[in-house]
């Protein structure tokens, strides 16, 4: 049997479902923990399975191969394997970092996607402000093709989302950091595009990986470029935007709503500003959680097409982050 390194921060709990799913999956593999191995054995480990692994756990395995992560969003990891691959000697291969690519994740980041859209167009925050108040009061609803909806990011999971957007009626712009070919989507790249999309769009929804050039790229200035008005959905990762010149957009009245999922830190802390923020809605990291029951079928296809042929899955490119 071979051993595959299982590095993770989940509890107990977790550890062992997951350990019990691979069991029945891979047959004639081993998962072992780290703390169970020497550094000699540590050292002839090629291949192992993450989750927000410890970077000073992963300097113990010199020689992977390649490493599967269980999430889609992998940004975290990214710095770690950069230092990894540069400490090691040229005659070694660098360690790939495989992302989690599931379809049933982009379907549930989809749902998600089109509830809060919906959530936001038909004016549900104000609803439930006034019902506070006990105002009875109908808000004007336009029709929803009039409605530009913009998704930043056209990976997997954009996509999935655009074509939910696009069944239910809306108007769909996308934007990305190079050029795509889009089908029933106006599509923008670029600095330049990325002001046109946002000076046009009502929602706009965030689903990029968090990179270098993404870090708090929803700002002052981009927030600025939305029409009076505009609501916004961030289901990508906290750092992507400045979440002070949020509030600050907010509280002049330039933003009428936002929906948060995710935080640079979470559980997001109990003293932060934004539970309290009238118009911002917090959701606790939902949107698209990692299926144990899809996710591990598609790890241990990954792992057993390796054994087999030697075929590694596509790896992120650590130059850009994704």
């Amino acid at each position: 049997m071979s051993s595959i390194v299982f590095i993770h921060n989940m509890d107990a709990h977790n550890q062992d479902l997951w350990l019990k799913r691979f069991d029945t999956l891979l047959l004639n593999e081993t998962l072992v923990l780290p703390e169970t191995l020497s550094d000699s054995q540590a050292a002839n480990i090629e291949l192992a399975i993450v989750a927000n692994p410890n970077p000073e756990v992963l300097k113990r395995f010199p020689n992977l191969i390649w490493v599967q992560s269980l999430w889609a969003g992998v940004e975290s990891m990214v710095k770690s394997f950069r230092a990894l691959n540069v400490n090691k000697s040229s005659d070694q291969q660098p360690t790939q970092l495989v992302r989690l690519i599931d379809p049933y994740l982009a379907k549930t980041m989809a749902e998600a996607v089109l509830t809060w859209s919906l959530y936001l167009y038909r004016n549900i925050p104000s609803y439930i402000n006034q019902q506070s108040q006990k105002v009875w009061r109908p808000i004007p609803c336009p029709a929803i093709e009039t409605i530009e909806v913009s998704v930043l990011g056209t990976g997997e999971l954009g996509i999935a989302s655009m074509n939910a957007l696009i069944h239910q009626g809306f108007t769909v712009n996308s934007w990305s950091r190079t050029p795509k070919k889009m089908t029933d989507v106006a599509h923008y790249s670029g600095a330049e595009g990325l002001v046109t999309l946002l000076n046009k769009t009502d929602i706009l929804i965030c689903l990029l990986p968090l990179t270098d050039a993404t870090h708090q790229l929803i700002n002052k200035d981009t927030l600025s470029l939305l029409p009076k008005g505009a609501k916004l959905i961030n289901f990508a990762r906290g750092g992507i935007i400045n979440h002070n010149d949020l509030m600050a957009a907010l509280d002049e009245h330039h933003l009428s709503h936002a929906v948060l999922d995710v935080f640079e830190q979470e559980p997001l802390n109990r003293n932060s500003p934004l539970w309290s923020h009238p118009n911002i809605s917090i959701l606790p990291h939902i949107s698209a959680s990692t299926n144990i029951d899809t996710a591990s079928k598609i790890v241990a296809d990954n792992i057993l097409r390796y054994r087999q042929d030697g075929t590694i899955p596509t790896a992120v490119d650590l130059s850009k982050g994704y």
